[in-house]
C-alpha cells in the first residue's frame, strides 16, 4: 500500500498559498516570508498542478480564492498556526534557562561577582541571574534555585550547606593603614566607617573597640564617623580613603590580596555563630543548577583555606 505521507502537497507550497490567502496579494505575501513575487506565484502554481484544480482566480491585479481554494485554506491556515506554536513551544523547552542564585548585596558584589567570570569561560552554556537582596527570599515562591545566606544556625538554613566562617578586622586603604594600623589606639584618630544594617554587633565599631579595650570617653572619641545602609559602598569607601571600615575578611581576600585593601590580621576576631550557607531549591536540580552549585562550593573552600592560610601568616 503506498504511504499516503509521499502525496501530501509540499510544506512551502501551502506556506506560500496561507500567505497568499490571508493577504490576498501574492505580492505582500512574498513580503511576509522574505521571499520574490515571482517564487510565491512559482509555489502556488505547484501546489495547483499537484491538487489538478486552481486555488485562486486573477484578475486585474487582484486574486480570490475559488472554492477549491477557500475549503484547502480553513483546513491549512489553523493548521500552521498550530504547528507554529508547537515549534515555538519546543525550541522554547531546549533553551537552558539561567540559574537564579540569591544573594545578599554585599556577598553578590564582593565575594560572587569578582569569581563569577571563571565560572563563565568555563561554561559558557549556562546563564546566571544574580538575585541580589538583604531580605529573606523563599527559593521555591520566588524562583530562586540557589542562594547564599548569612546567618547562625537555624531553622532557615536546615538542610544548607555551610560554605565558611566569618572573621571582621579592621580594613583600611594601603596610604591610611600605614597611620591607622601603628597601634590600636590609632583607630580613633580616624575616620570610622559604620554600618546602620542591625545584622550583628560585631560589623559595628562600639562592639569592637570594646573587645580591643578602646572604650570611647567624652576625651577618646574618633575622628568622625560615616555611615552606611550597604556594606560593598561602606568597602568602596574604605578602598577610597574615606575611613577605617569593619573588614569581613572572607568576602575581602581579593581586595587584600591585590593590595586595594590592607587590614589589621592580628587583630581580628572570628564570629562564632553567624556562617555563610548555601541554600538550594526543594526537588530534583536542573544539570545547569548542579554545575553553579558545585563551582560556588569549590569557590568556598578555596576561600576558607586561604582564610586560613592569611590568619596564620598573621599569628
Amino acid at each position: 500500500m503506498q504511504n499516503r505521507l509521499v502525496t501530501l502537497p509540499p510544506l512551502d507550497a501551502l506556506r506560500g498559498f496561507v500567505a497568499a490567502a490571508r493577504r490576498m496579494s501574492i505580492t505582500a505575501a512574498a513580503d511576509d516570508l522574505c521571499l520574490t513575487q515571482s517564487a510565491v506565484s512559482r509555489q502556488i502554481q505547484a501546489l495547483e498542478e499537484r491538487l489538478g484544480t486552481p486555488l485562486f482566480t486573477r484578475r486585474n491585479r487582484a486574486i480570490a480564492l475559488t472554492p477549491a481554494g477557500e475549503q484547502l485554506f480553513q483546513l491549512a491556515s489553523p493548521w500552521m498556526d498550530k504547528l507554529l506554536d508547537l515549534a515555538d513551544t519546543l525550541r522554547q523547552d531546549r533553551r537552558v534557562r539561567p540559574v537564579t542564585v540569591s544573594a545578599s548585596i554585599g556577598v553578590a558584589s564582593l565575594w560572587m561577582l569578582p569569581r563569577l567570570g571563571e565560572f563563565q569561560a568555563a561554561h559558557p552554556h549556562i546563564d546566571v541571574r544574580v538575585a541580589t537582596s538583604n531580605r529573606l527570599l523563599d527559593l521555591e515562591r520566588d524562583g530562586v534555585d540557589l542562594a547564599i545566606r548569612y546567618s547562625p544556625a537555624s531553622p532557615a538554613t536546615q538542610g544548607g550547606l555551610k560554605l565558611f566562617d566569618e572573621v571582621v578586622a579592621p580594613v583600611a586603604s594601603p596610604a591610611l593603614a600605614a597611620s591607622a594600623f601603628r597601634k590600636p589606639a590609632a583607630l580613633l584618630e580616624q575616620v570610622l566607617l559604620d554600618l546602620d544594617e542591625r545584622v550583628g554587633p560585631w560589623l559595628h565599631w562600639e562592639y569592637w573597640l570594646k573587645a580591643q579595650g578602646l572604650e570611647q570617653t567624652p576625651a577618646r572619641r574618633p575622628k568622625g564617623r560615616l555611615h552606611f545602609n550597604q556594606y560593598d559602598q561602606l568597602i568602596n569607601a574604605a578602598a577610597g580613603g574615606h575611613g577605617v571600615a569593619l573588614g569581613r575578611l572572607p568576602l575581602l581576600l581579593p581586595m587584600l590580596r591585590d593590595g586595594t585593601l590592607a587590614a589589621r590580621l592580628d587583630l581580628s576576631l572570628q564570629v562564632d555563630d553567624y556562617r555563610y550557607w548555601l541554600m538550594e531549591a526543594p526537588g530534583q536540580q536542573r544539570a545547569e543548577v548542579a554545575a553553579f552549585r558545585d563551582w560556588l562550593i569549590e569557590q568556598a573552600a578555596q576561600t576558607a583555606q586561604d582564610l586560613a592560610q592569611a590568619l596564620a601568616g598573621a599569628a
